[in-house]
């Protein structure tokens, strides 16, 4: 039996498996010149696979990671609906087929990791990875000792648990204050949530590092290849 066809999507960079269901679902997927109706298709050698039209080569996707420094306002999706721009629209011609590890919302900025691997994308995502999420946030307010011993106990807001942030003031200057951050869990919005919930409002957010990947010099809309040496030496011959 061949490969699921979903899983091939997914492994050769198209776009996630749940984000290939829907492709599929919306008539884009095309194999050997009929639609494809459902997600449980498995492929033979010699398949013709077309999403929106163009072929897709299933080939075993490289082991490889970029880092890309997302500027603010750009949306961490293909497209979106509304037009808005997306980072996407910022990576060079040439660049592969390339899917975000995480996200990073419209109004946050600093650094996404990038890989045309999606068992790579999965294992880098994955809390029981382990990888620390690190961040400055810039709120309006003065958060006190209590509020930081509060981030750092973990805290349940509107019934979803997060986990412990160990939290840390910087400086502040008039009513703002900068803080570091950093996490594990990387939960949708959590730093504005649990900010939110503690009477603070974040009016920036910059991500400077996913687990040993710094954001570092890199300018706004850069992208930059981690060396593979770097990236086999620390997941090693782990199958991913």
């Amino acid at each position: 039996m061949g490969e699921w066809l979903i899983k091939a999507l997914a492994a050769a960079g198209v776009a996630s498996r749940r984000q290939v269901a829907a492709m599929i679902a919306e008539g884009r997927v095309h194999l050997n010149g009929n639609i494809v109706t459902e997600p449980a298709v498995r492929l033979a050698s010699g398949d013709d696979i077309r999403v929106d039209g163009k072929p897709v080569t299933i080939t075993a996707p490289s082991l490889s990671l970029y880092r890309f420094h997302k500027p603010r306002g750009t949306l961490t999706t293909r497209s979106d609906p509304e037009g808005r721009p997306t980072f996407y629209d910022l990576l060079p011609h040439d660049a592969p087929r390339l899917m975000p590890v995480g996200r990073l919302d419209m109004n946050s900025e600093g650094l996404l990791l990038l890989t045309p691997h999606g068992g790579l994308k999965r294992h880098l995502e994955l809390p029981a990875t382990g990888l620390e999420r690190h961040y400055r946030v810039r709120v309006f307010g003065k958060p006190s000792d209590a509020d930081l011993a509060a981030l750092g106990a973990g805290m349940t807001v509107d019934g979803v648990r997060y986990d412990k942030i160990q939290a840390a003031i910087d400086s502040g200057r008039g009513d703002n204050t900068w803080l570091t951050l950093t996490l594990r869990e990387g939960k949708n919005r959590e730093i504005r949530r649990v900010m939110e919930a503690l009477g603070f409002t974040v009016n920036r957010l910059l991500r400077t590092g996913y687990g040993p990947f710094k954001l570092g010099d890199l300018p706004p809309g850069g992208l930059e290849e981690v060396s593979a040496g770097k990236v086999r030496g620390l997941y090693g011959e782990l199958y991913i």
